[in-house]
């Protein structure tokens, strides 16, 4: 595995500098690996790279660019389950789901990119005789994080490249596994040379000198709300743009005219907080529910919360892997504990590892009831299998519950009327509304309002953010 080496300029290389950290299995607590860290003397030598390279690159047809991303969603499908593995080692995804859900989102993203890039006009004419062009922005420096790596690789780098965008790539540290299996894809499908750079390292070091890089023309970024302004601060000299995907506390909005549809709905429910052990940015961890149906809900959430598997990754079936890392357990046990502080009413779960494991960043999954919304457990994002189920007297105090958060990601909404649902997902302030267990299909743009982020990734709107509009004008 080429973690102790960079793709620069169409070759794997040493680093410049020396640094390094372990690559380590959440699930064991043991080490795995080692990968390189980058520095700044790295990013520049990709940035000449990605510059170059944008000279032809940025010229290539439409139907050549579409070629290369229909290679790469072929090798992204030859390698499903390397990438699956090495999920599941370097940070703990069950192997059933991180080859169904995790390493799927690789082919899926390419699918929905293809389509996009079919059907989106490249040059228009207006009404008034004017012509509009879309044209690549330039170089891009995209920052991802460790809970989904392959779906957050595949949002960014395929729309650079499907609009002639070189990229540079700094992929969380800890997860370095997944990421130079996807070089290799991208390497094996023809990625012309410069055109993608893979450089691991930290935030502070790799991440920053993205964002600074005056040769490049966006930097792209996933992460938390708190590393997404620094992110910004960053790039703010060099006037470049950026795209942010950042935090969220997702509110799910439970009514009680859900009938017979209720217990399957807030089992849904309950399964969707703790899907990726918690560790997703629009999981819905605000259960608001309806008072008249409270004491049910709540009693459903903890039936389906200790009957929620916790186990070895490694191993087949639906249950839930570790936690990230130590770091990661330490905050959520602290939440956890805040909770119980705060006097909210704890119905599953709690602090400490499920009974049986002992060893590994295994968390209890835990659900709090007679949460209030003042509670940091229903402000903060905890990143864990921790559910907040609070009530509301009627849909206006639902509403109301749901938008009073700095984050607007997601929100999910169950209710067995069709016109509540329209009325209330016109009322929620958040990117995405799922309804009664709705999923998103590939090629959606996915992205929040508020402290969530700004820009769109997925489809048509996330070709856009990698896109220039040039009007001319013809005497």
């Amino acid at each position: 595995m080429n973690t102790d080496r960079f793709y620069i300029d169409g070759a794997w290389v040493a680093p410049q500098g020396t640094g390094t950290m372990p690559i380590m299995d959440p699930a064991e607590d043991a080490q795995i690996g080692t990968v390189a860290l980058g520095t700044a003397a790295d990013v520049d030598r990709a940035a000449e790279a990605a510059v170059a390279a944008f000279e032809e690159f940025g010229r290539w047809r439409k139907a050549d660019r579409i070629e290369l991303l229909r290679r790469i969603r072929a090798g992204t499908e030859a390698r499903r389950e390397d990438l699956a593995q090495a999920m599941t080692r370097e940070m703990g995804a069950p192997i059933t789901m991180a080859r169904e859900v995790q390493a799927e989102a690789g082919t899926g993203h390419a699918d929905g990119f293809i389509e996009a890039l079919e059907a989106q006009e490249e040059r228009w004419r207006l009404a008034n005789g004017d012509t509009l062009v879309r044209e690549p922005i330039g170089p891009a420096g995209l920052i991802t994080p460790w809970n989904w790596p392959i779906n957050q690789i595949a949002l960014k780098v395929l729309p650079a490249l499907a609009t002639g965008c070189p990229c540079i790539l700094k992929p969380s540290e800890h997860t370095p596994l997944s990421a130079a299996i996807y070089a290799e894809i991208l390497h094996e499908a023809g990625v012309p040379a410069g055109a993608f750079a893979l450089i691991h390292g930290t935030g502070p070091e790799v991440g920053d000198a993205l964002a600074r890089h005056p040769k490049l023309a966006m930097v792209s970024f996933t992460g938390s709300t708190r590393a997404g302004i620094s992110v910004t601060k960053s790039a703010a000299d060099t006037v470049k743009r950026v795209t942010l995907e950042l935090g969220g506390k997702s509110p799910n909005l439970v009514f009680a005219d859900c009938g017979d549809a209720l217990e399957q709905r807030v089992r849904d429910s309950v399964a969707e907080c703790f899907l990726n052990t918690g560790q997703s940015c629009d999981a819905p961890t605000r259960l608001i529910v309806e008072r008249a149906c409270y004491d049910e809900v709540v009693e459903i959430a903890r039936d389906a919360a200790e009957s929620t598997g916790v186990g070895d990754p490694k191993q087949e079936g639906d249950h839930i892997g570790p936690l990230f890392d130590k770091l990661q357990w330490d905050r959520v046990q602290a939440m956890i504990e805040t909770g119980i502080e705060e006097g909210a009413r704890l119905v599953a779960g709690g602090p400490g590892r499920p009974a049986g494991l002992n060893q590994g960043w295994y968390a209890r999954p835990t659900v709090f009831a007679d949460v209030s919304n003042d509670m940091q457990i229903a402000r903060k994002e905890i990143f864990g299998p921790v559910l907040s189920i609070l009530p509301a007297a009627d849909e206006a105090e639902a509403i109301r519950i749901a938008n009073d958060t700095e984050y607007g990601l997601a929100a999910y909404v169950q209710t067995g009327d069709a016109a509540r649902a329209e009325r209330v997902a016109a009322r929620l302030r958040a990117g995405a509304v799922h309804v009664n267990g709705g999923g998103m299909g590939w090629g959606t743009p996915f992205g929040g309002y508020k402290a969530s982020g700004n820009g769109r990734e997925g489809g048509l709107m996330g070709l856009e953010d990698y896109q220039e509009v040039k009007s001319l004008h013809f005497g």
